[in-house]
């Protein structure tokens, strides 16, 4: 072979492995639709994000469930009371599931209240959550934003703290997000139709998610949104979810 086509060809080399290995890194930063990304047969601790507000004492009762079914749970207390920045939360998430991975956890789920279901939205989509995350279940949370947030930032901004304005349906904080949940994330989304507080209660409906309102399989209940992370029938909705059994929507009612 001429010392010309011997280069050619070498040159050639030189840019399939190039991109063999762009493709590699993209795949590395961008799972894409590989799957799951932890083992679903493995839970880890659970995590518990307060909604808007900070407190602790809803989920503190959903935290004892779980850990008398053998989880290792626990409620983040979050910076600001709860209605700072979202973005400083979500990082409060990120430090804690950095630490229970550092700890020797396999994975994390995730169970966000409220305006902790946006906050865990943004840890996924802003610090990569859903390499880590082994299941994700969010209650009553204004994912597409809530009415109410909308008024107050509208009429009494003064009034209205940061994550109330970015919780406004609208706001830039939200258009950034991504529309749907990352491939191979299970990923379950609770509400309840009589919400008094997330309106529409719909805004909790999540692009490739499971999503259930919980009136779809048991019409007669009648759950408010304070009470979504107390209620016997949610309570057992998130165990489910949380257990090993492939995620899928459940067709009737537990309790």
């Amino acid at each position: 072979m001429s010392p010309r086509r011997r280069l050619v060809l070498f040159a050639a080399l030189a840019i399939l492995v190039a991109g063999a290995a762009i493709v590699g890194l993209r795949l590395l930063l961008d799972p894409g639709d590989r799957g799951p990304r932890a083992d679903q047969s493995r839970p880890g601790p659970v995590l518990l994000v307060p909604g808007y507000g900070g407190s602790r004492t809803a989920l503190s009762r959903l935290a004892a469930r779980l850990r008398a079914a053998g989880r290792d749970a626990t409620v983040l207390t979050l910076p600001g009371d709860g209605t700072g920045d979202l973005l400083e939360q979500a990082r409060t998430l990120d430090t804690a599931a950095k630490a229970a991975l550092a700890g020797g956890a396999p994975s994390i789920d995730v169970v966000g209240y409220s305006a902790g279901g946006v906050v865990t939205r943004l840890w996924v989509d802003r610090h990569d959550g859903a390499t880590v995350a082994r299941r994700i279940v969010t209650l009553g949370s204004p994912l597409h934003g809530a009415r109410l947030a909308g008024v107050g930032a509208a009429l009494a901004p003064g009034s209205c703290p940061p994550a109330c304005r970015e919780l406004a349906p609208g706001s830039s904080l939200l258009d950034s997000l991504d529309d749907e949940v990352p491939d191979g994330l299970p990923w379950l989304s609770i509400w309840t139709e009589n919400d008094e507080t997330v309106q529409p209660p719909d805004s909790a409906r999540l692009d490739g998610a499971v999503n259930l309102p919980v009136q779809s399989i048991c019409p007669a209940a009648r759950i408010s949104h304070s009470a979504l992370p107390t209620d016997p029938i949610v309570t057992a909705l998130v165990l489910g979810a949380l257990g090993t059994a492939p995620l899928s929507e459940p067709t009737r009612c537990p309790a």
